[in-house]
């Protein structure tokens, strides 16, 4: 899943190299989180306008987990 995550954010953003994806262990209702940080000039293109970009990521990685049984949230930080 983190894997699908860069993916996505590789061809939003233009300083790739500037991504970082760190995964917490799953909370106690099993839910696991993905911090995104990227470079502070990418960050309105991965967020998009009114979220909207944000929002797509989050419902795509929704979609990938929930082939596999696991639930996440993905932060942009």
């Amino acid at each position: 899943m983190e894997q699908l995550l860069r993916t996505i954010v590789t061809e939003l953003v233009e300083d790739p190299s500037a991504i970082e994806i760190t995964v917490d262990e799953p909370n106690e209702e099993g839910e696991v989180v993905y911090h995104l940080h990227v470079a502070p000039d990418d960050m309105g293109r991965v967020i998009g306008k009114q979220g909207r970009i944000a929002k797509a990521i989050r419902t795509v990685m929704r979609a990938g987990c929930s082939r596999i049984g696991q639930r996440i949230r993905v932060e942009i930080d």
